[in-house]
């Protein structure tokens, strides 16, 4: 038991005031608000660069306005029917969330990137019957901007009539999409789950006696993971938010070190890209610097002694003081499978990152909280919290600790949404929800997840393949964004072919193309045997990401199923010919060589420029680099291309093509 104990566990015991109400979305709004309210709420660099807050207090002010607004607006329409909340996280997202609620409305949470024809079907299917939302598109149901309802004046004669339902999208937006229903009984009880934090931390929550916390806003709101690891819980035991004006990691890094942030949780991509800039970094540190990195790292995750580690404070303090910052106590990692190289690396600059569970109809039901580090090492999703129980139905029978993860709570989801029909939530006969998920228990009850039952890949041998398990060995090379390992399917058998296919940023050359080709086979080949990766694929463009934040693994399998052209294979040699049929003289001559100068501009690899591409709307491109194409190729192919066709030539081939009939001229 550690100093602070009882005054951690006061407050974490803060949730159980929630039980002697009615456990409504009203009750926790108001028990909020009133205990916190000389509190701090949001924190935030406005658009004139300036640093703003305010207190709980006013927090409540601001969604009694905007609600009395709102039940104008919506004067004609029907009450206790869903209104979807399209945005990215703001310091009014909060407010305009509880205000829909306190005028009757279920909130419909959705990503503010949706497509128009994706949201088109989500209010269809979720029947709403309005729209707030910043996005360019119209609607036919009324829709209206955050600008809108912020100017417009409010009204104090308004009285609030709560709803107490809150939906949830699943990862997809097209064809027949999942909506989860969850009510104030359910988030009273995913609240409640903090009753057990105090056994094993006292920095996930503490009271003000401790230090103020400040809670980086940066999972978005609609997600399951922003919206209760950091909207829900915080705001219930009034931790200070403070937002970010954009996911630019200088922003991020900015912010945080400027506010002073103590709470940091985002998806394992990002914490991906934090461990691999470091490791970046030190590479262009002397040998002596690196070496000081590496002490810090292995003091930090239990590998040497203090003695070892030398001046490990003074190393951290940089390190930290050129990221987030000094001040940060929490960092969890969750919505995906967390590399075991960037637990290691972020432990080891002194940020503690923990690894949690939950989905989408289940709400969060663990956390690795354990302050141990070479437990958070091992990649351990903890124990299930409080009102929470895990089962594993054994998915083979020799290794019965191993299976499908199944979760009971009061947490899980009252029902869902499936093409627009409600239904009752799917339980098995005890009352457990089944997460699709693989999962492996150890003696002491911690719990670690393999991967998803869609995804695993069967071998030859009739053994299960995990991707994730693979992706991490790819992960950290250089010029590598993202990557996706998958099963294909193939004729005649009922085995999978283990494939990979790879996400690079553009500043890759040629050359560095082709050693990390190589690096990757090599790394394919050393897998051990059942497991080796036979093809890889670069991806001419981004892996599509799923509102899980997860790669959408079918969509790349059908990809490469379907040689839809968006996957190219590393053996793939391009054949000197055009879309346009020039003769071969004109593609060796000028098609290749343009090429050349599009991926130099552009800074793209060569494999992503389309013959027939658009300059702006495929390619990237833009007016001035515009005026550095043109230049570049006059000067190449000793040309002089007309000024009346500026901004008409605007792919490859359109370019190719007048070049070639310039030279014929000559």
């Amino acid at each position: 038991m550690y100093p602070e104990y009882n005054k951690v566990k006061a407050k974490c015991e803060e949730a159980n005031l929630l039980f002697e109400t009615s456990r409504t979305m009203e009750d926790i709004f108001f028990l909020s608000t009133k205990r916190n309210e000389k509190r701090i709420a949001v924190t935030y660099v406005d658009q004139k660069g300036k640093n703003k807050k305010y207190k709980y207090s006013l927090f409540r002010k601001h969604a009694f306005e905007i609600a009395s607004i709102l039940a104008n607006f919506m004067i004609q329409q029907p009450k206790n029917v869903p209104i979807v909340l399209k945005a990215a996280n703001s310091p009014h997202w909060g407010e305009i969330f509880w205000a829909i609620l306190m005028c009757g409305y279920k909130p419909l949470l959705v990503d503010a990137r949706t497509s128009k024809e994706g949201t088109e079907n989500l209010i269809a299917q979720g029947k709403a019957v309005a729209i707030i939302t910043d996005d360019n598109y119209t609607y036919n149901v009324p829709k209206f901007s955050l600008k809108d309802i912020l100017e417009e004046k409010h009204s104090y004669d308004f009285a609030p009539n709560w709803e107490n339902e809150v939906i949830f999208c699943s990862s997809g937006t097209t064809g027949n999409v999942k909506l989860m229903v969850f009510n104030g009984e359910n988030l009273c009880n995913q609240i409640a789950a903090a009753l057990d934090f105090q056994e094993t931390s006292k920095t996930l929550l503490y009271p003000k006696s401790m230090g103020e916390l400040r809670v980086m806003a940066m999972i978005p709101f609609h997600h399951i993971f922003g919206f209760i690891a950091t909207f829900l819980w915080y705001f219930y035991f009034g931790a200070n938010f403070v937002f970010v004006r954009s996911l630019a990691p200088t922003e991020v890094q900015t912010t945080a070190q400027k506010f002073k942030v103590t709470h940091v949780f985002s998806v394992p991509l990002f914490w991906d890209s934090v461990a691999q800039g470091l490791e970046r970094k030190r590479a262009l540190e002397t040998p002596a610097k690196q070496q000081l990195i590496d002490k810090l790292i292995g003091y930090n995750t239990g590998k040497i002694t203090r003695e070892e580690a030398g001046p490990y404070k003074a190393v951290q303090s940089v390190i930290q003081s050129n990221l987030l910052g000094k001040h940060i106590k929490f960092c969890i990692s969750g919505g995906g499978y967390l590399d075991s190289k960037t637990q290691t690396v972020i432990n080891g600059i002194g940020y503690p990152l923990y690894n949690g569970y939950g989905m989408t109809e289940i709400g969060i039901t663990s956390v690795e909280l354990s302050p141990e580090v070479e437990l958070r090492l091992k990649g351990s999703i903890g124990v299930p919290f409080h009102g929470v129980s895990y089962k594993i139905k054994p998915t083979n029978k020799k290794n019965p600790n191993t299976g499908e993860l199944f979760v009971k709570s009061k947490i899980t989801h009252i029902r869902e949404i499936i093409g627009g029909e409600e239904r009752e939530t799917v339980l098995d006969e005890d009352g457990y929800f089944a997460t699709g998920d693989i999962a492996e228990v150890d003696p002491t009850n911690r719990y670690y997840l393999k991967g998803r039952i869609k995804d695993v890949i069967i071998n030859a041998d009739g053994e299960n393949i995990f991707p994730d398990e693979l992706e991490i060995f790819f992960k950290g090379l250089k010029h590598v964004q993202n990557v996706c390992v998958l099963g294909i399917d193939q004729k005649g058998s009922k085995n999978q072919k283990v494939v990979c296919a790879v996400e690079i940023n553009n500043s890759a050359s040629e050359q560095e193309l082709e050693e990390l080709k190589e690096k990757m086979r090599k790394i394919g080949q050393d897998l051990p045997k059942g497991t080796k990766i036979t093809d890889f694929y670069f991806c001419r463009k981004k892996l599509p990401i799923a509102n899980n934040m997860k790669v959408k693994r079918f969509v790349v399998k059908n990809g490469i199923e379907s040689q839809s052209g968006d996957y190219i294979s590393f053996d793939y040699k391009k054949e000197k010919k055009s879309t346009r049929n020039f003769d071969q003289k004109t593609v060796t001559e000028v098609l290749e060589p343009m090429r050349a100068i599009f991926s130099k501009i552009l800074i793209l690899p060569s494999f992503k420029i389309d013959d027939d591409g658009h300059w702006v709307d495929d390619l990237g491109g833009d007016s001035m680099s515009y005026v550095e194409l043109i230049t570049n190729v006059q000067d190449h192919f000793g040309v002089t291309i007309p000024e009346e066709l500026y901004g008409k030539l605007a792919t490859l081939n359109d370019f190719v093509e007048e070049v070639a009939k310039l030279r014929g001229k000559k």
